[in-house]
C-alpha cells in the first residue's frame, strides 16, 4: 500500500495533536458551513478522549476556531476563547456518552441568529481527518474532503435517478453517493460527494423535485 507523505508527517496545523487540534478545527469548521452562517451560541458535547483531554490538549480552542471560521493552520487557534468574545460568539463545553462512537468525538449544536438550530455528530478520525455521522437528525457520512450535498427525501422509486440527472446535467460529478434510511417507504437520507461546487441555483433545482423535503449544501472547499 502506497503511503503520503502527508500520512507520514501529518497536515500542516497548530499542535499539539493531529486528532485533538486540527482534526477538531475541520469539525467545527464544517458545523460553521452547516449553518451558513456564525451562530450566536454553540455547545460542544464531547465524547471519551475529547472529553478528558480537551483542555491540556487545546481542543477546545480548536472547536470554538473552527465555528469562528478558522483553519488548522492559523496561528490565531491559540486566541480562539478571545476572538469569540470579540465575535460575540458563546460557547460552552459538556461531557457526554454518544455510545459506540470514535474516541473523539463531539456532538455540536449550533444556535442561530432568528431562532433556529443545527446539530452535527462528527468525530476526528486520525492525521487531522474526520468524519461527520449526523445533521439535522439525519443519519450520514461524510469526510469533508469533497463538496457535499445532504437531501432528506422520501424513499421512493427514481428519486436517486432524479438528483444524479440534475447533476449530470449541470456537469457535475459524483465522487461518492451513500442512501441511509430507517424503513422502506419513509424517510431517507443521501449524502453525495461531488467533484464541483455547486451552486444555489442547482440546490434550489434539486428542492424543487417531488419527495425532496430538504437539501443542504456544504462548501467543503479550503478546510
Amino acid at each position: 500500500m502506497a503511503v503520503s507523505l502527508f500520512d507520514v508527517i501529518g497536515p500542516v496545523m497548530v499542535g499539539p495533536s493531529s486528532s485533538h487540534t486540527a482534526g477538531a478545527v475541520r469539525l467545527g469548521n464544517i458545523a460553521r458551513r452547516i449553518c451558513q452562517t456564525q451562530p450566536r451560541r454553540v455547545e460542544f458535547y464531547l465524547h471519551g478522549s475529547f472529553a478528558r483531554t480537551y483542555l491540556g490538549h487545546g481542543t477546545g480552542k480548536a472547536l470554538v476556531g473552527g465555528i469562528l471560521g478558522l483553519l488548522p493552520d492559523d496561528e490565531r487557534l491559540r486566541d480562539s476563547y478571545q476572538l469569540a468574545l470579540q465575535n460575540g460568539l458563546e460557547y460552552a463545553f459538556f461531557a457526554e456518552d454518544l455510545g459506540d462512537v470514535h474516541p473523539n468525538t463531539v456532538r455540536i449544536v449550533s444556535f442561530i441568529p432568528g431562532g433556529s438550530r443545527s446539530e452535527m455528530v462528527g468525530s476526528s478520525t486520525g492525521g487531522g481527518k474526520v468524519l461527520v455521522t449526523r445533521v439535522n437528525g439525519m443519519d450520514v457520512r461524510f469526510t469533508g474532503q469533497y463538496p457535499t450535498i445532504i437531501t432528506r427525501h422520501q424513499d421512493q422509486p427514481g428519486i436517486v435517478a432524479h438528483i444524479s440527472g440534475i447533476l449530470a446535467k449541470h456537469m457535475i460529478n459524483i465522487a461518492f453517493l451513500e442512501v441511509f434510511r430507517s424503513a422502506r417507504g419513509g424517510l431517507a437520507s443521501m449524502v453525495i460527494e461531488t467533484d464541483q461546487n455547486v451552486s444555489p441555483e442547482i440546490v434550489q433545482e434539486l428542492t424543487r423535485l417531488e419527495g425532496v423535503q430538504e437539501v443542504l449544501f456544504i462548501d467543503c472547499s479550503y478546510i
